[in-house]
């Protein structure tokens, strides 16, 4: 797995757009379905946060945190089936998931015209709910390919993992464009314990089932990539997208920039509330030197005035999204004297004045 993670070009391997090890998380919105799952089909939630070194989840498994690791979340996916003896447990979580399961990016898919559409923001964004793995679409002739790729298949609980995933890409993709749609195979890269698993899930799917494939795909007729989304609100999507690629713009931050980076922004965030921000001030707040915070930031490849500039934009974003409060108001939060600063700054950075930006975004 990559140590550096980075926005992947086209060319690059799906796994490279993965965290390392360590930044690897599941955020609880996903995770909840899972837990429901369980709670439903009777498990001893007792035994299973013993298993897989999760106490919470025996006194409050609904209040999950923000994020999981994804070693435990695995390991609770192997736990619950091993205790329910239930073989198709990750089929059952994948089967319930809804909207609220794939997280922030989950309204996007929505606001997509087309199957096409939402498969592609699906690889864009499904690492704002978890880093299981990611996905990659292609087109083979009259044959749509959806491979997902996962670097987790060696721990016990794959199984589980890999079927709820594509279980619950294909469930929601029913539900999005309001009809069956028909597969025309379905490879999972794991190889399962019961010799006559793949007859069984080919029976149970109505499609052609393979274990022990190079990678996890499902093909269907590249056609059904043209399907209208049921309900679709397309007028939605910039502004959608727009929230996404801020929230996965911080997402990337948290796995690649030094953990004193990231507290300076929050430092510098709380400072701009307080009515400005300043090297001394977070220089103070740390307890170093003005000289000594200088040189560690352009030891990270960064600078203050590059970091207030970078919060500044992602707060002006998020309170003009707000209605009750006005440009006056804005300004004032992100530290500026007066509103014309406010206004000439916003739209150096995104083409556009506050005013008219927040227009567009209702």
């Amino acid at each position: 797995m990559p140590d550096h993670p980075a926005l992947a070009s086209a060319e690059s391997h799906p796994l490279q757009r993965l965290p390392g090890a360590a930044h690897a998380r599941v955020v609880g919105a996903y995770a909840r379905t899972a837990v429901e799952t369980a709670q439903s089909l009777g498990v001893n939630l007792t035994a299973l946060a013993q298993a897989c070194d999760w106490p919470a989840l025996a006194t409050q498994p609904l209040q999950l945190p923000e994020a999981l690791p994804v070693d435990r979340y695995i390991a609770f996916l192997h736990e619950a089936a091993r205790q329910l003896g239930h073989r198709r447990f990750g089929l059952e979580v994948g089967r319930r998931m809804q909207l609220s399961t794939f997280a922030s990016y989950g309204l996007v898919l929505c606001a997509c015209p087309d199957v096409r559409a939402a498969l592609l923001q699906t690889q864009r964004f499904e690492g704002l709910a978890h880093d299981l793995g990611r996905s990659e679409l292609s087109v083979e002739g009259d044959t749509a390919v959806y491979r997902w790729h996962s670097p987790w298949l060696d721990r016990p609980g794959a199984d589980q993992l890999v079927e709820s995933v594509m279980m619950g890409i294909y469930s929601f993709g029913h539900w999005l464009v309001g009809r069956q749609l028909p597969l025309s195979q379905l490879r999972f890269a794991h190889v399962p314990a019961e010799a006559d698993t793949a007859a069984w899930y080919g029976q149970l799917l109505g499609v052609p089932v393979e274990f022990g494939a190079a990678v996890t795909e499902a093909r269907f007729p590249a056609a059904l990539l043209d399907l209208p989304l049921a309900n679709a609100d397309a007028s939605m999507f910039p502004a959608l997208t727009q929230a996404a690629e801020a929230r996965l713009s911080a997402r990337l931050r948290e796995t690649q920039e030094p953990a004193l980076v990231q507290a300076l922004r929050q430092d510098i965030a709380a400072q701009l509330m307080q009515g400005r921000a300043t090297l001394a001030l977070l220089a103070e707040s740390r307890q170093l030197s003005a000289r000594s915070l200088q040189r560690r930031l352009a030891e990270s490849g960064h600078s203050f005035s590059q970091l207030l500039d970078e919060v500044r934009k992602e707060l002006a974003q998020r309170y003009l999204r707000q209605p009750e409060l006005s440009l006056t108001d804005v300004a004032f939060l992100l530290g500026f004297s007066e509103q014309s600063n406010f206004n000439h700054a916003f739209k150096l950075w995104f083409g556009a004045s506050p005013a008219a930006w927040r227009a567009q975004q209702r």
